[in-house]
């Protein structure tokens, strides 16, 4: 038996057909049961549609997302609704084109980390007579060759020194080939302590597993004992920690969202409002043109944390403005904020539905690529927050008032059903219109919530390594070091060199804070020496 031939029809034209068996020969029964039979088919064709839409974002948990790049989509769209043509993707040309150029190596300045070693000529100077032509005289150049040469070792090294040892056989006195002070150096040095820190909650490497790889490579180094060094280091970095809380509660931009996590104290509990679940609040502070991320686990919602952190906000200081998808549990309360929602949430409904919709779909998301080109054309131009809001006035308004047009249209007048995807996304846009649409109406404030679901990935990539945190203090530890560590590299700060330094300064990070942050502290180390 062949597939039954599928059949699109509009709001419209069912309801015209509908009529038209009204009008007909059929008997009031058989016209009832051909309706009933419609809306029987149109009902379970939505909730196939819905169901589909369902399976593929949870394909997307699973397997991560498919790429939402509006190239990427809008190819596929035209490939899925054309049989016979097939066009390239917009970014492949022609056979003839020439390649960039770049042989995809790095250059020897992306080696931040690595040993330098200048070694000078063994026969000459500059200034010195040419050996070959006897006539001219040496100089050196700007740029001298270099090689770079790339060595393995473990993640933590070890270095086993035999101090040699005589002893009287009168008096039975003891003579070391060093001072006996030498024996009381600490036995993990700082940069053990932060490469085990950066390991866990920068990459995602848990305890056990760097465990296994050091027992592998002949150097010993328990769990346990990757723990106790760790938590060390916390109570040393706590109070540049409490700085960045402090400076981050002034932020002009706070964006804030969460994801479920598991602490193994909490799981079962209930909370006296019924809430059992756990979670990670990211939150991203932008002020002075500096990004400050935070991490907070347990069993609050990322409002609930936002609310906490503006407490220690100055009195004086204006509203800031709050960037976050429209879930109510984002929302601060009692702290009155400049609440911007997020398009790139708006603009996935879409995604999820291009498939059933291309059409429709295609029409909003060009709109919604072209806004982001100005965006991007203002971040070139390197706009003040002020000029960028006229730029956006001048040329994204237009763009955004006739697809607010367009959506009303679509609703008005039934051309998308209120209940199928299309209808979803679209009063999705039109109920939160305003907060979606803030950039032309405040000066600075941001398109989407990007930098913060970035943020989050660092916390997915741990909780799908590790599971879950044991205790409440683990998670703490845990939230600490993820917030210094991303904060650097928000900033383009080498965590590792940051994390050494709040070891081997401790008393002066404890006196001075604020002289101790991703930003300043090597400058204020390099003072002290």
């Amino acid at each position: 038996m062949s597939s039954p031939k599928l059949i699109k029809l509009s709001e419209q034209e069912r309801n015209q057909l509908i009529e038209r068996i009204s009008r007909s020969t059929l008997s009031t029964e058989d016209r009832e049961l051909i309706v009933a039979a419609f809306d029987t088919l149109a009902f379970l064709n939505q909730a196939y549609e819905n169901k589909k839409i369902s399976i593929k974002r949870l394909l997307k948990m699973i397997f991560g997302p498919s790429s939402e790049k509006s190239k990427d989509l809008l190819y596929k769209s035209s490939q899925d609704n054309t049989s016979t043509e097939k066009e390239a993707p917009p970014d492949q040309g022609s056979p003839n084109q020439k390649k960039r150029k770049g042989h995809g190596r790095n250059g020897a300045a992306a080696y931040t980390g690595a040993l330098k070693e200048f070694v000078p000529h063994p026969d000459l100077i500059p200034g010195d007579p040419c050996p070959k032509c006897l006539s001219g005289k040496v100089y050196r150049l700007e740029r001298p060759q270099v090689v770079v040469r790339i060595e393995g070792c473990a993640p933590l090294s070890a270095k086993v020194t035999e101090y040699d040892q005589l002893r009287c056989n009168l008096c039975g006195d003891i003579f070391t080939s060093k001072p006996p002070e030498a024996k009381e150096s600490k036995a993990y040095h700082e940069t053990a302590c932060a490469m085990v820190a950066l390991l866990k909650y920068g990459h995602g490497f848990p305890f056990y597993r760097l465990e296994r790889l050091q027992q592998s490579v002949g150097i010993p180094l328990p769990s346990s004992t990757q723990w106790d060094l760790v938590k060390e280091l916390y109570h040393k970095a706590y109070p540049a920690y409490d700085e960045l809380l402090r400076l981050a509660a002034q932020g002009d931009i706070i964006h804030n969202d969460d994801t479920p996590n598991k602490i193994l104290e909490l799981m079962g509990q209930e909370r006296f409002d019924g809430r059992k679940g756990i979670f990670t609040s990211s939150i991203i502070s932008r002020i002075d043109g500096r990004s400050i991320a935070l991490f907070f686990s347990g069993v609050n919602h990322a409002g609930e944390n936002l609310t906490e952190l503006l407490q220690q906000r100055d009195a004086d200081r204006s509203p800031p403005i709050h960037m976050c998808d429209a879930l109510s549990r984002n929302y601060p309360k009692d702290f009155q904020t400049i609440l911007c929602n997020c398009l790139v949430h708006g603009r996935r409904y879409f995604v999820d539905v291009i498939a059933n919709f291309p059409d429709e779909s295609r029409h909003v998301i060009e709109i919604l690529a072209a806004v982001y080109k100005n965006d991007e054309t203002a971040k070139v131009l390197c706009l003040s927050a002020s000029e960028r809001l006229r730029y956006h006035q001048t040329h994204s308004r237009p763009l955004m008032e006739d697809l607010h047009s367009w959506f009303n249209d679509q609703m008005d007048h039934r051309k998308a059903e209120p209940n199928s995807g299309l209808g979803i996304a679209i009063s999705y846009m039109q109920n939160h219109w305003p907060e979606l649409t803030r950039f032309l109406e405040v000066p600075g404030a941001p398109l989407d919530n990007n930098i913060c679901e970035r943020a989050l990935k660092q916390v997915i990539l741990n909780r799908k390594n590790a599971y879950f945190f044991k205790t409440r203090f683990g998670a703490t530890v845990g939230d600490l070091f993820m917030s210094l560590i991303h904060t650097c590299n928000l900033s383009r700060i080498n965590p590792f060199q940051y994390l050494v330094a709040l070891q081997t300064y401790a008393k002066n990070v404890i006196e001075s804070p604020e002289k101790w942050l991703p930003w300043n502290f090597a400058e204020t180390a390099a003072n002290l020496r």
